[in-house]
């Protein structure tokens, strides 16, 4: 950050225009520099004032790097708007360069370890998980079923205050009460756990498996195949019809592939070679309580910090998420790299514009010219069905300082810190280096999770500046809010507030670090997020469409 003070920041030097940290009105003036700047229009809190005049074509930088054009001459003062400004970035290609990071200083953690679950083959995970699988949507409803018998007999239920309040409507409507005076119950019988380490049952419901093409069945199978294969699940059940696309024993042989000494266990049911229905999920539940019993025998024992392997991601951004939340996960990443642990930063198309910087950092030619072609044909799909990255902002995250897709991406960009480039994965494909690696996913909150946790994420951290409440089913997503006033309106749902980022109270650096020891603190089970907390098992397979 070049200058800032408590109405307006300047990021880069090289950056034309300001962002503002609080509500200023018009005629409000601002000393800047050499200058004073006299504000033409009202720029709310999170958005941005042109600093120089512009004419109509010239470039808009921010982070220092092109982020926009301007499409009609325009005064110094003035608010950025998608009246005024459409979406720009500068080309990118492959350069060899001998990139030089600077890692942080790490005494503060070189001696702490996190208490995790050592599996066989070497990886730690962060939580202990049973997992049912279906192989076609047709078995969703048996899982549903499955799901409330098991969560409400084994103490994984969340919805226990909700039950109350029903029951007590439907008294209230039996005794022809009035039920507006019925009060919430916010206490929540939670019933004692049966089986105190396994830290949830959990349920990849989905709409695949049949129907659609082969390619996608194929996906989805390598999908569930990194599921079943990750650190945080101790066992899986699977249930199939029979007569779909995805066949169990496709599923087998690609856990198998992606894993030849997988050894959990795993019980596979198919509906339409059993006796009935009832005899299906009666079987189902008691094979599983038997693999539970075995899977309760594993407790967490302490770790090194390198065996983790953090997910960055965002979603519900704002104006100010590339300059407070976004920039501390990326200390925090930066950190963790140092410490020999692996990050993972997706999102393909939230990362238009910020192309060159990450080629320049991959570690090989292979990998930067893999990241390119990945670029590349998947905006080149978007343009094919009439769309593109530069469509990405939503109207909340426009409504909020985000004009541009390229603003969004470059501030995006910084959830994955400075280091370099180790490995790029294309979806479903596992990370095996330490270090920052590439992860091609959408941009969409649930497809991008579920594609972290399929490369192998054992943490999430998601910055929001909106709000969202996006979880995973098998790995923790901790949510860290760009602004005090979501953390406040919003404290259901966020974990981590770095709005005193924008207050100038701490340094993104200080913050960095409180994130990593809370997510060590979540690694070791002794914090939970509120994600976890309130059973946010989202999971929604990208079919390689277009989605952005």
């Amino acid at each position: 950050m070049t200058e800032r003070n408590t109405s307006f920041l300047h990021i880069h030097e090289n950056d034309n225009v300001l962002v503002a940290l609080t509500d200023l009105l018009v005629g409000n003036k601002i000393d800047f520099q050499d200058r004073v700047l006299d504000l033409k229009d009202p720029i709310p809190a999170k958005h941005k004032v042109f600093i120089n005049d512009m004419k109509e074509g010239d470039e808009v930088f921010m982070y220092g790097v092109v982020v926009g054009k301007v499409t009609k001459a325009l005064s110094s003062g003035m608010l950025m708007t998608t009246d005024n400004t459409v979406h720009a970035a500068e080309p990118y290609a492959y350069r060899a360069t001998n990139y030089v990071w600077k890692a942080p200083d790490v005494s503060a953690f070189k001696d702490k370890t996190f208490m995790g679950y050592l599996r066989s083959d070497g990886k730690v995970g962060t939580a202990n998980y049973w997992l049912f699988i279906p192989t076609v949507f047709c078995e969703n409803r048996n899982l549903d079923v499955i799901k409330e018998a098991l969560h409400h007999s084994l103490g994984y239920a969340v919805t226990g205050k909700y039950l109350q309040f029903a029951k007590l409507l439907a008294q209230s409507i039996e005794k022809k009460e009035d039920i507006h005076k019925i009060d919430f119950q916010t206490s929540d019988p939670i019933t004692k756990r049966v089986f105190p380490n396994i830290d949830g049952i959990k349920f990849l419901n989905h709409q695949g498996g049949c129907g659609g093409t082969r390619q996608d069945s194929d996906s989805l199978s390598k999908l569930l195949a990194a599921y079943a294969d990750h650190p945080n699940v101790a066992g899986v059940t699977l249930l199939s019809l029979g007569c779909q696309h995805l066949q169990l024993a496709q599923l087998q042989k690609d856990i198998k592939l992606r894993n030849p000494n997988f050894n959990k266990p795993i019980f596979a049911f198919e509906q339409q070679q059993s006796k009935s229905e009832e005899s299906l999920i009666r079987e189902a539940i008691l094979q599983t309580f038997i693999g539970l019993q075995e899977a309760n025998k594993n407790q967490r024992t302490a770790a090194p910090l390198s065996k983790l392997v953090l997910g960055v991601k965002c979603g519900g951004s704002d104006g100010f998420s590339g300059i407070s939340a976004n920039p501390a996960v990326g200390v925090a990443a930066d950190l963790l790299v140092a410490l020999g642990g692996t990050v993972l930063l997706a999102e393909f198309p939230e990362l238009c514009g910020a192309e060159q910087d990450l080629i320049d950092r991959c570690v090989s030619a292979a990998n930067a010219k893999k990241f390119i072609h990945l670029m590349q044909t998947y905006d080149a799909q978007a343009h094919a069905a009439g769309s593109g990255f530069h469509m990405n902002p939503s109207p909340g995250n426009i409504k909020d300082g985000l004009i541009t897709d390229a603003i969004k991406s470059t501030g995006a960009a910084k959830k994955g810190g400075n280091s370099p480039v180790t490995d790029v994965l294309d979806y479903t494909e596992p990370a095996t280096k330490p270090g920052l690696n590439l992860v091609c996913t959408p941009g969409n909150d649930v497809e991008a999770t579920t594609g972290k946790a399929a490369a192998g994420a054992t943490l999430i951290l998601f910055t929001t500046g909106l709000g969202t409440p996006t979880g995973n089913p098998v790995c923790p997503v901790i949510k860290v809010a760009t602004n005090t006033a979501l953390a406040k309106r919003m404290s259901d749902i966020i974990d981590i507030d770095t709005g005193s980022i924008i207050r100038g109270e701490k340094t993104v650096a200080e913050m960095g670090a409180d994130i990593l020891a809370y997510c060590i603190d979540v690694a070791s089970g002794k914090t939970i997020p509120k994600a976890v907390q309130l059973g946010q098992d989202d999971f929604i397979p990208w079919k390689r469409g277009v989605s952005l």
